[in-house]
């Protein structure tokens, strides 16, 4: 529907079509207010995962794919300058902690649920910090402004990620796809297998990243210098408040909310890169990390709700790049459906292995040699 359309007409779409970030938000509120005096209001509670894991992948496929980039030469430094697009992101900060707090309220002063609303009601809020949240955190941690890394570090803080603002960026944007990387998953991996370790090393790998950063300072690891202990006493901070405001409810709420947030975000990491694999060079170095390296997805509509994140291929190939100028790149190996539709998909790893296992074959055809032991799944 949007493949032959101008760069001219699509920059216009989407400098409005970014609000869209609001659409899955406003779900939350008007979840609740569906399920007063609903008989089914435990059903109303799961409206969000519902339209975001069912209907959205469906209208990706049916408005289909924008694959217009802007002008290097003029439309990206006027969309680079233009302060516009740094508030739209930075806007996100207080509507979402808005949304997390009248969440944990609204969970805890009434009685219209039973146990399986308040989980279907826990999942939303969480899937809304994982998808706007965590995405909009990822947008801002890599940009250099002062007001945008802190930003970024508060939304990572409440969903008690805070190690993903150096792990991220330190960690995964060097190791990407080769097998030092917990976050790119590894051809025949299932995403069972997959998440533990993601977990575990990702946020262990943080602290080392840090305390080796200290260490070349003449610093000590543990010391206010660290700036994981920051942002995980603002991750205690939050717990504490919950707590404090909604009793042990509100701390298992904002702790559920966190786990699945987080687990969203690795679930996303699972399916960017998978089976994807930079060549080891003879000098024993990896080579430089390419648009070939993640997969990319040019779906329109979930493009627009996770600002341009499907462009995955050039954000790795070029991590400083505002989400307004990323680009689609043809050479890319391209994914079949939005974010939304593949996180399903990844759910289920006989169907996964079946769409994507022949794509990966496909990308390295004449090269199958490069899916060796190092790759595969144990």
């Amino acid at each position: 529907m949007f493949a032959n359309r101008s760069s001219n007409w699509m920059l216009s779409l989407k400098k409005a079509g970014y609000w869209f970030w609001l659409l899955p938000v406003a779900l939350v509120p008007l979840s609740y207010h569906l399920a007063q005096g609903s008989a089914h209001a435990d059903a109303w509670a799961f409206l969000l995962p519902i339209v975001v894991f069912g209907i959205i992948p469906v209208l990706d496929a049916l408005l289909g794919r924008a694959p217009a980039n802007p002008e290097e030469r003029q439309q990206v430094p006027q969309l680079e300058g233009q302060l516009y697009y740094r508030v739209l992101t930075l806007a996100c900060l207080p509507v979402l902690l808005g949304l997390l707090g009248w969440g944990g309220w609204i969970l805890a002063n009434n009685s219209l649920w039973s146990w399986v609303g308040q989980l279907g009601w826990t999942l939303s809020v969480g899937v809304v910090m994982g998808a706007i949240g965590i995405t909009v955190a990822h947008e801002l941690v890599h940009k250099d402004p002062a007001i945008e890394q802190a930003a970024g570090g508060i939304l990572l803080a409440a969903v008690c990620y805070g190690g993903f603002k150096v792990e991220h960026v330190r960690g995964h944007h060097v190791h990407v796809s080769t097998p030092e990387c917990a976050s790119s998953a590894r051809f025949g991996q299932s995403l069972y297998g997959f998440l533990p370790h993601a977990y575990k090393h990702n946020f262990l790998n943080a602290w080392k990243l840090e305390a080796e950063r200290l260490k070349r300072k003449g610093l000590p690891a543990f010391s206010l210098h660290n700036e994981l202990i920051w942002w995980y006493a603002l991750s205690g901070l939050f717990l504490v408040g919950f707590s404090l405001a909604f009793g042990w409810l509100g701390a298992a709420y904002f702790l559920a909310q966190s786990f699945v947030a987080v687990t969203l975000l690795e679930i996303v990491n699972y399916l960017e890169h998978y089976g994807l694999h930079r060549r080891k060079l003879d000098n024993g170095r990896y080579e430089r990390t390419t648009p070939s390296h993640s997969w990319n997805s040019n779906f329109l509509l979930t493009n627009l709700f996770l600002f341009h994140l499907q462009r995955h291929s050039d954000h790795h190939a070029y991590a400083k790049r505002r989400y307004q100028v990323l680009r689609h790149h043809e050479s890319s190996p391209q994914l079949p459906n939005g974010y939304a539709g593949m996180i399903v998909l990844a759910l289920l790893p006989p169907l996964w292995r079946a769409v994507m296992d022949p794509r990966v074959r496909a990308y390295y055809a004449g090269e199958e040699h490069q899916l060796s032991q190092n790759q595969l799944a144990p």
